[in-house]
């Protein structure tokens, strides 16, 4: 059985900071992180220099798979394009690989027409500046029922056809069982995040952030059953932990309980 290629979100221990997050992750064994511009009192809000970030990264031997996020990338507009060309200098000033995009979700853009049309808009103005810095763009469909993009299919389909080698897809287990829909795109995947729901009492549309959870036994959203199938056809790609659950941030060891999920969803490979 070959070990899966985990990595850690920060969101996992969004108040440690950057120097003690990295540590986390080094302990577990974990080479891969992502780091988030919305975390307050750290970086990338903070103000800390990119150039500081990468340091951090390589005394600790990790890569920065990715900075969390570009909100609202499918809205482009001269405030998105500026914030796009700040993410993407600092990502890669700070050895990043990638940036997350993530789509309007607040019941806007969701006609049908416009919102692909919104989607296209916005990847042909980021493909020009992702290529020159060398940095992928992640789009992350979202699974609410408000969200501009839900559709792995749709995401899919514009991403072939603006920029297959610039643009890939973030398959979120998450979202992927909130949207119903069953399209895997292992080929366009460059990142899984995995979180899981156990609380028995929440119906699936009235799911959110706080629901998610460490991945265990109690998982309603077959993360392991998400990744036998991303595995079986052709993922080789990480799966990166991003539980947003107060539960799992308030946790005192959150070294103990992010090993017990990957040694569950190990033996579930």
């Amino acid at each position: 059985m070959t070990a899966l290629p985990f990595a850690l979100n920060h969101m996992t221990a969004p108040n440690l900071p950057l120097d003690a997050f990295f540590e986390l992750a080094k302990s577990l064994g974990i080479s891969a992180v992502e780091i988030r511009n919305d975390l307050a009192g750290n970086a990338i809000l903070d103000g800390t220099k990119p150039e500081a970030v990468k340091t951090l990264a390589e005394k600790h031997g990790l890569k920065i798979i990715s900075i969390n996020a570009l909100q609202r990338f499918n809205e482009w507009n001269a405030a998105r394009d500026a914030e796009a060309r700040d993410l993407i200098a600092y990502a890669r000033d700070c050895g990043a690989q990638a940036l997350v995009l993530v789509p309007v979700n607040d019941g806007s853009g969701q006609a049908d027409g416009e919102r692909q049309a919104n989607l296209r808009t916005a990847l042909e103005a980021l493909k020009p500046l992702l290529d020159e810095a060398g940095i992928i763009g992640l789009v992350e469909p979202l699974g609410f029922k408000i969200c501009s993009l839900r559709s792995k299919s749709e995401a899919a389909e514009a991403v072939r056809e603006i920029g297959g080698s610039t643009f890939r897809l973030v398959h979120d287990t998450f979202h992927h069982h909130l949207a119903g829909e069953d399209a895997f795109f292992p080929e366009l995947t460059g990142l899984v995040h995995i979180s899981g729901v156990a609380d028995d009492a929440v119906a699936v549309a009235d799911m959110r952030d706080p629901h998610r959870v460490l991945v265990d036994a109690a998982d309603r959203l077959d993360n392991a059953g998400q990744i036998r199938r991303l595995r079986a056809e052709g993922y080789e790609g990480t799966f990166s932990f991003e539980p947003f659950a107060p539960s799992v941030h308030g946790l005192s060891d959150p070294a103990e309980a992010v090993r017990e999920s990957m040694t569950y969803l190990q033996a579930q490979a």
